[in-house]
């Protein structure tokens, strides 16, 4: 399958089969996605915590609730926990050297030299800044976007979901205290349509990306956008027919709550 059908094929999947287990091996193929995605500095702190619903603790599983859609938590055979591991960056040189050293970064007779003097000093003052909330949330974003696409092509359906307190699962789990949870991910085999009910809603193109100035829309080419409906990028707009009846069986077959928020 082609990345752009992938792409374009996949839809947070919200109803899985809680009676239908995942094989280790898939849940590995997505964690292997992830480790090679791209990492500023070549950092690595993108983790993940599997939690396999069989044999976790009722502790552990009593803390994986969620404000949102939390009947998905409920569902999901398996749920990962992505997370920054904030002792990578004390590495953060040592990531670097390897860059260096495999010719991604650098360039010249003085490139270790430049390395040591100025951006491994660089990366230890800011030390501090580079575990808060941005550049590697941006990476644990990418990670998990590859991990998604590859769930999607093992067949698996995938949703992430946020929590109302992190610090209680995080303790559940024996995370240590340099670890922060950024966002829990369901992976389990749909029981809904493969389309999800179809394309959501999505603001303007025109309206979200700009070229040099923010006053200037990215040109927005309509050929560009007939070639990728004819690969299968965009789908037709939710709701699809019977998407009200399917997730009404849905429901009643899985006893979940009448409202689905919760």
């Amino acid at each position: 399958m082609e990345l752009r059908q992938v792409i374009g094929n996949r839809r947070s999947i919200r109803y899985l089969d809680p009676d239908k287990p995942v094989e280790i091996e898939k849940i590995q193929r997505m964690l292997e996605a992830a480790r090679i995605a791209s990492h500023f500095g070549n950092n690595s702190a993108a983790c993940a915590l599997v939690v396999h619903r069989e044999t976790a603790t009722d502790e552990q599983i009593a803390c994986l609730h969620s404000p949102v859609g939390g009947f998905q938590m409920k569902l999901a055979p398996v749920i990962i926990l992505w997370y920054i591991d904030g002792s990578a960056l004390d590495e953060a040189g040592d990531r670097l050297r390897e860059l260096v050293e495999c010719g991604a970064i650098g360039y010249g007779p003085n490139k270790r030299k430049e390395l040591e003097e100025t951006l491994v000093p660089l990366f230890s003052r800011i030390g501090a800044a580079l575990r808060a909330p941005g550049m590697v949330d941006m990476d644990l974003g990418q990670a998990v976007a590859q991990s998604t696409l590859m769930a999607f092509e093992l067949g698996l359906g995938t949703c992430c979901q946020g929590s109302a307190d992190w610090e209680v699962v995080e303790k559940a789990f024996s995370l240590p205290e340099n670890a922060r949870i950024v966002v829990a991910q369901t992976v389990g085999y749909p029981i809904e349509s493969a389309d999800a009910g179809g394309q959501r809603p999505r603001l303007p193109f025109e309206r979200l990306f700009q070229l040099n100035s923010h006053d200037t829309p990215f040109p927005r080419s309509e050929t560009v956008v007939e070639e990728l409906t004819r690969d299968g990028l965009f789908q037709e707009p939710a709701p699809r027919p019977g998407r009200e009846e399917e997730i009404e069986a849905l429901r009643e077959k899985y006893d979940l709550p009448g409202s689905g928020m919760i």
